[in-house]
């Protein structure tokens, strides 16, 4: 027996994770994921596959969901090429689902170009609402409905930092992840009688696909300032981690929340 010691971990290194999955936590249950194709919607419906559920996988990319289905062969994955905020692909997408929808995970969602509103493109905000807000609610809309018919329900929509604090992006994202905050909190409050929970985690710094750009000068000083307290990004499985849980029985006493799944970048 050595008295050595192991080294303490750098100030400011964030502890190794690992994932553990709970086999059969999502059994006999289907579970609604958009932005399935890549991301924190790919972690998602990935861990929700392992661990026993169907999923209904939901991505603008053809190509990103062949190999998404290609990669977990043997779990019962349907997937779906469809744009949130079409009525008409929403529609399917409920359809796919069937009779019972146990779980929707609203992950699918774009960034702006970090502009203040004084220099705002009505086409920036216009998409950026269009995606985060409407698309979200247009499902949100069509799965409760399901979900009341068997009295039970877990919705995840995704906010953000930017719905913490208005440091994190631009005029247009963080006044669209604002109303998804809003959008929770509202239909939890009134759904949740009925046997609906509805919960959102704020991302913080996670390694995706989707790039910050900049297209204004004072926006991309005034932002980049801001990320001098900016966490280590985390790989997408952590969030996936958070929302799984809210998402499944595990969240039972879990309603109307908004998670900050960020590192701590909220306390500081």
């Amino acid at each position: 027996m050595s008295d050595a010691q192991s080294p303490a971990p750098a100030p400011g290194a964030t502890p190794a994770w690992t994932e553990r999955l709970d086999h059969g936590r999502f059994a006999g249950k289907t579970v609604i994921v958009t932005g399935a194709g890549s991301g924190i919607g790919r972690a998602t419906a990935s861990r929700i596959a392992r661990e026993g559920g169907r999923v209904i996988a939901v991505d603008v990319s053809q190509e990103r969901l062949d190999e998404f289905v290609a990669a977990h062969s043997g779990s019962d994955v349907e997937a779906l090429v469809a744009d949130i905020t079409d009525d008409e692909a929403v529609a399917r997408i409920i359809a796919t689902a069937g009779d019972v929808i146990d779980g929707l995970a609203n992950i699918a969602g774009i960034m702006d170009d970090m502009t203040p509103v004084a220099e705002m493109s009505d086409a920036v905000w216009q998409r950026v609402f269009r995606v985060n807000v409407d698309g979200t609610m247009k499902l949100m809309r069509a799965a409760i409905p399901v979900m009341l018919t068997t009295g039970r329900g877990s919705i995840v929509n995704t906010a953000s930092e930017a719905a913490l604090r208005g440091s994190a992006a631009g005029a247009a994202y963080t006044a669209s992840k604002h109303a998804v905050v809003g959008l929770t909190k509202s239909t939890a409050f009134m759904y949740g009688p009925a046997g609906l929970r509805v919960n959102a985690v704020a991302p913080g710094p996670v390694i995706t696909n989707i790039q910050a750009t900049f297209g204004s000068p004072l926006g991309a000083e005034r932002v980049q300032r801001a990320m001098a307290l900016l966490p280590t990004p985390v790989e997408a499985d952590a969030l996936a981690a958070s929302i799984t849980f809210l998402l499944s029985d595990d969240g039972v006493n879990v309603n109307g929340a908004i998670l900050a799944s960020d590192g701590g970048w909220s306390a500081a």
